[in-house]
C-alpha cells in the first residue's frame, strides 16, 4: 500500500516546521499549503482566515499533491465559527478538494473520543474571548472542560516563538487533577519535539494542535500511525467513536 498524502491548509507562518518533523517520523507525505490573513487572534480577523474563499485557495494549492485528506489546520479558524459553522466550513472545502475533510477543531474532538476522554484541561495561547469559543465548541461536543486557562497572547507569530521550556511551563501551571488530559490548542506553538516531556510532566495524554491535526489526517485517509514519539494519541490504535 503506498505511503498515504495528507494535505494541510496553515494560516501565515509559525510553526508549519512540526509537520515535516512529524514526516520524517510517519510513512506518509504530508504537505503544507499556506493562506495568509491578519496574523491577530481577535475573532473578526480569524472568520477571514477561515473563509471559503481562502479556504478553497490553499485546496488548489494542494491539488497537484493529490492528498488522499485535507485538513484545515487552524483551530481558532474553525472553532470560530461555532460548531455548526465548522461543520459547514469542513462541507465545503471537501467539496473543494474533492476528499474527505475536517479541522483542527474537530480533530481535538475526534483525538479525545478515540482516547474516551470526556474531561480535560485547556491551556490556550489565547486572549480569553477567544479562548472561551474553544471551550463552548468542547462542550458542545459533550467533552466537560475541567480548567481553562488563557495565555493572553494576540498574534500567532508570537506563539511561535514560544521555547519549549515555555510551552512546558504553561502545561504544568494550567493542568487539573480531575483532567484526564490537557489540550493545547493552537498550530502556530511547536509542540512536536515536547510532547515525551509533557506526557512524562503531567503523567497523561496531552493534545497539541499540530499533532491532533496530523493525526486526523491520517485518520480520514484510513491510514493510523504508531508512533510514541507522538504522544499518547499515537501509542496505539484507538478505536474512533464518531459523531
Amino acid at each position: 500500500m503506498p505511503a498515504p498524502t495528507i494535505g494541510f491548509i496553515y494560516p501565515d507562518h509559525a510553526a508549519e516546521d512540526d509537520y515535516p518533523r512529524a514526516e520524517a517520523l510517519l510513512d506518509a507525505r504530508l504537505p503544507v499549503a499556506h493562506i495568509y490573513g491578519t496574523d491577530l487572534h481577535a475573532v473578526p480577523e480569524l472568520l477571514d482566515l477561515g473563509s471559503p474563499a481562502k479556504l478553497r485557495d490553499g485546496a488548489a494549492r494542494l491539488a497537484t499533491h493529490r492528498p488522499d485528506a485535507v485538513v484545515w489546520a487552524c483551530t481558532s479558524g474553525s472553532f470560530v465559527y461555532g460548531p455548526d459553522g465548522a461543520r459547514e466550513q469542513v462541507r465545503g472545502l471537501a467539496e473543494a478538494a474533492g476528499v474527505p475533510a475536517s479541522s483542527t477543531s474537530f480533530a481535538f474532538v475526534a483525538a479525545a473520543r478515540a482516547l474516551g476522554i470526556r474531561r480535560v484541561a485547556v491551556a490556550a495561547s489565547y486572549p480569553a474571548d477567544v479562548a472561551g469559543l474553544f471551550a463552548d465548541f468542547l462542550a458542545d461536543a459533550g467533552i466537560t472542560v475541567a480548567a481553562f486557562a488563557s495565555a493572553g497572547i494576540e498574534t500567532a507569530a508570537e506563539v511561535g516563538t514560544l521555547t519549549p521550556e515555555q510551552v512546558l511551563a504553561l502545561a504544568q501551571a494550567n493542568d487539573h487533577p480531575e483532567a484526564e488530559a490537557l489540550l493545547i490548542p493552537d498550530t502556530a506553538m511547536h509542540t512536536l519535539e515536547v510532547l515525551p516531556r509533557l506526557e512524562a510532566a503531567l503523567g497523561k495524554p496531552v493534545l497539541t494542535a499540530n499533532q491532533v491535526t496530523i493525526w486526523e489526517g491520517l485518520r480520514l485517509a484510513g491510514a493510523p500511525r504508531i508512533v510514541p514519539a507522538l504522544g499518547a494519541l499515537f501509542a496505539e490504535r484507538p478505536a474512533y467513536v464518531g459523531n
